[in-house]
């Protein structure tokens, strides 16, 4: 940070301060009174079971079991997904699934089981239940996944939303994974999550918990199988984990233990069954494929919270044009807007935004805008006497019009869980499209509003449409991003039919992957900040979200040059590659850092422009089949316990195994090599796993090893495609997938496929399809040779 960007810096946040102080004072009060009024105690409860079990009736793909207090609906699935609700609770509504739940499998049949249970037996999986309520998931060979023990409800004895306990034993060497968005993981400890979408006002350590993505996904990993359970309600909840312990206490082994307790909504559950990648497929053909970037998307972005002018952002992208760095996308944080007002510029700074954007599409950069939901509440606004005329914002029970205070000021904020409003918000990003923006990213739709004290939301009682049915922010607030994201996508859809969105948010829920994708949100400038951007990409891809990436560099502070270098190299290896920080923050220019600094980051930036046609392919699979480009090392052994505990490197698609320094001073680290052999892309040096090998990294790049026979399609020399296939051991045979990309509309590419064998003394490559063996379509070039 320089001089002129420290007296900047210090007024306009000053003054934000200032101005926000008294506001922010007057909203925790007035939200404070707002729930005091609209959510009365609870007051005496009372507790049940399900009972013993009474009867039960077949249906198609399961049936429903009744028990003296409850009733449990059970369907198997066609895709082998299998749905329990208590209580009567159905698959729908549901704000996670796309569209219609999958059709019943025909020959899942219920039928009685020993002790007075019953039990559904299909391809893929067996479900017992005991004549309690228990819920026991099985491989069809019979070895136990997991068992859910009979819940428990605690209903008010004056009416009013139950809440509800679900406690769970996996298997003593199962290891949990995902629950959104957590700083901790990927692998998640012993602990407490809470399942509350918030914004921590600061930037955040591995310690911070929760964040911005909280979502009721785990991914449990063992032995036997993987499964994913998704509890479908968005209520306030906390999951409590317990990792298993083998021969613990008297030689025997101690379970993994999961507690479930949610404030309110249906208990009802999914579950699949599975290796990670038929597990992440059937969770992407129920909550819908993941949204398909634009080819731009997926290079190289640069962020600022304070590009103030029009000239700042000429000269940063001069920046890079003068030392021939790369650079695909400019990203507008809220200064651009007129006093932070959404869906508008302040022309005094930015005089020419349409032409400023087309100059720099010229030359092959977009322009990306920021959109928050905070709308500033003062007749003028355009967008508020929009709303107030549609009757766009959320109400308290009064029937007052809720009002927070975001960076305009005192705001109001869109229910987006009316599909009429959706469709008003949604036409509003026709503003942003005649400034010249192609892409866009949502902040503080947690939704945030700014609170001297408490929670910085909504009040819990502000009423929300949901779709008819009607209700509070305890049960809108976690879905709230999600429909803000429906709404934009849905409506760039239509303004612009021909493109592709650009949609990223940094809240979210289960499902959100169908609109666009996420990023870490204000993650702290540090070594632990850095190990944390890891941590949420695998974690988020694992709940079936796969394009994010964090902040480059942390949100805050200043990083030394080595910290910055470090997280460059991880940032270029990852789905989102995105430099950002605050306006308080050091500057995030490559040259700021000094010539070393420079050198090793234009190779980072070359080679991520060099792998574009990789990560092209990586997400057009993501689409088809909802395996997440960043994986982790397990993914295609989970039952390797080595691999399942390593957090500290992932393979990028089937090809590629990066292992980035997240410590300081670090010229080499451990990385632990699945099974096959594995080539340096480097030095070409080869490595046999599965094993932990020492391998070298200085400072000019971090280790990267391609599997042998992998086919990695790059860009050649000349900018055309070309195929990168690192040869096969000898007696084995090699090969990949490879989409190269239609361009940035709806067309969808034919998935080429190539093998890699030896013929004799050769490595020969074949592309097979349905017309039989031909050969490639692109130039190839054979390394791992020497």
């Amino acid at each position: 940070m320089d001089g002129r960007d420290l007296v900047r810096s210090v007024r306009v946040v000053g003054s934000m301060r200032a101005a926000q102080g008294l506001r922010t004072v007057r909203a925790a009060w007035r939200r404070m009174r707002t729930d005091a009024v609209g959510l009365p105690p609870r007051g005496a409860e009372r507790a049940r079971v399900p009972g013993p079990v009474q009867g039960a009736e077949p249906g198609p793909g399961g049936g429903v079991i009744r028990f003296a207090r409850s009733e449990l609906r059970i369907t198997v699935a066609v895709n082998g997904a299998v749905f329990w609700g208590w209580d009567g609770a159905g698959p729908e509504p549901s704000y996670a699934l796309a569209g219609r739940c999958p059709e019943p499998d025909p020959r899942a049949v219920l039928e009685p089981d020993t002790d007075g249970g019953w039990r559904v037996v299909a391809e893929r999986v067996k479900v017992v239940v005991s004549r309690h309520g228990a819920i026991e998931v099985c491989t069809p060979g019979g070895v136990m996944l997991r068992r859910d023990l009979p819940p428990r409800w605690w209903e008010p004895v004056g009416g009013g939303p139950a809440r509800w306990m679900q406690r769970s034993e996996v298997a003593a060497d199962a290891r949990f994974f995902g629950l959104g968005g957590r700083a901790t993981g990927p692998r998640l400890r012993d602990g407490a999550y809470r399942l509350w979408n918030t914004d921590p006002g600061r930037a955040f350590s591995p310690g911070d918990d929760p964040l911005y993505i909280t979502m009721p996904v785990q991914l449990v990993v063992a032995d036997a199988a993987t499964h994913l359970v998704f509890h479908d309600s968005s209520w306030d909840g906390t999951v409590t984990l317990r990792e298993g312990e083998e021969g613990a206490g008297s030689g025997h082994d101690r379970t993994g233990r999961c507690e479930l307790r949610m404030d309110g909504g249906p208990l009802r559950c999914w579950v699949m069954v599975g290796t990670p990648a038929r597990v992440l497929h059937v969770w992407a053909s129920l909550t819908g494929a993941p949204a398909l970037p634009p080819a731009w998307a997926l290079g190289h972005h640069h962020a600022r919270w304070g590009f103030g002018s029009e000239q700042e952002v000429r000269r940063i992208v001069a920046g890079y044009g003068e030392r021939g760095l790369p650079l695909d996308a400019v990203h507008l944080d809220i200064d651009h807007y007129d006093e932070h007002q959404v869906f508008t510029v302040g022309h005094e700074r930015f005089p020419k935004l349409p032409a400023l954007a087309e100059e720099l599409r010229r030359q092959g950069i977009r322009l990306v805008s920021i959109v928050d939901p905070g709308v500033k509440a003062a007749a003028g606004n355009a967008v508020f006497d929009g709303g107030t005329a549609v009757d766009a914002f959320v109400r308290a029970p009064s029937g007052q019009v809720v009002r927070g205070v975001s960076w305009p000021g005192e705001s109001v904020y869109p229910d987006f869980t009316h599909a009429r409003v959706r469709k008003w918000w949604g036409g509003l990003y026709e503003e942003r499209l005649a400034q010249g923006f192609a892409g866009f990213w949502h902040d503080m739709d947690e939704p945030t509003s700014f609170s001297a004290f408490g929670e910085s939301t909504l009040p819990r009682s502000a009423r929300h449409f949901l779709e008819g049915r009607g209700g509070d922010h305890r049960e809108a607030h976690n879905v709230y991003a999600l429909c803000m994201a429906d709404a934009a996508h849905e409506g760039l859809r239509e303004l612009s039919p021909q493109e592709r969105p650009f949609l990223f948010s940094r809240s979210g829920w289960a499902g959100m992957q169908r609109y666009g994708g996420t990023w870490s949100g204000d993650v702290a400038t540090g070594w632990p900040g850095l190990r944390a951007s890891l941590s949420l990409v695998l974690g988020l891809g694992l709940c079936g979200v796969p394009y994010s990436g964090p902040d480059v560099g942390g949100f805050d502070g200043s990083p030394s040059p080595e910290l910055f270098l470090r997280w460059f190299q991880l940032g270029a290896y990852l789905p989102l590659f995105r430099t950002h920080a605050s306006l308080r923050a050091g500057r995030r220019e490559p040259w700021e850092f000094g010539a070393e600094v420079l050198e090793h980051a234009r190779v980072a930036l070359v080679e991520r422009r060099r792998l574009l046609p990789y990560f092209v392919t990586l997400a057009h699979l993501a689409r088809r089949t909802g395996a997440p480009y960043v994986r982790p090392l397990w993914w295609g052994a989970p039952e390797d316990r080595a691999l399942r505990d390593c957090e500290d490197a992932f393979l990028l698609g089937d090809s590629l195994l990066v292992a980035p320094v997240l410590d300081p001073g670090a010229d080499r680290r451990a990385v632990q090599v699945p099974r096959g052999r594995w080539y340096d892309t480097a030095t070409e040096r080869v490595y046999e796993g599965p094993a932990q090998v020492l391998v070298d990294a200085p400072l000019s790049r971090i280790p990267v090893l391609a599997r042998a026979g992998g086919v990695v399609p790059v860009r050649g020399a000349d900018g055309g495609l070309e195929l990168e296939v690192w040869a096969p051991a000898r007696g084995r045979t090699g090969g990949g997938l490879v989409v190269p990309d239609a361009g940035d509309g709806w067309d969808e590419p034919e998935i080429e496929r190539y093998v890699a064998r030896w013929s004799g003394r050769r490595v020969v490559v074949t592309r097979d399809g349905e017309d039989g063996v031909r050969e490639p379509s692109h130039p190839v070039r054979i390394r791992g040779l020497g």
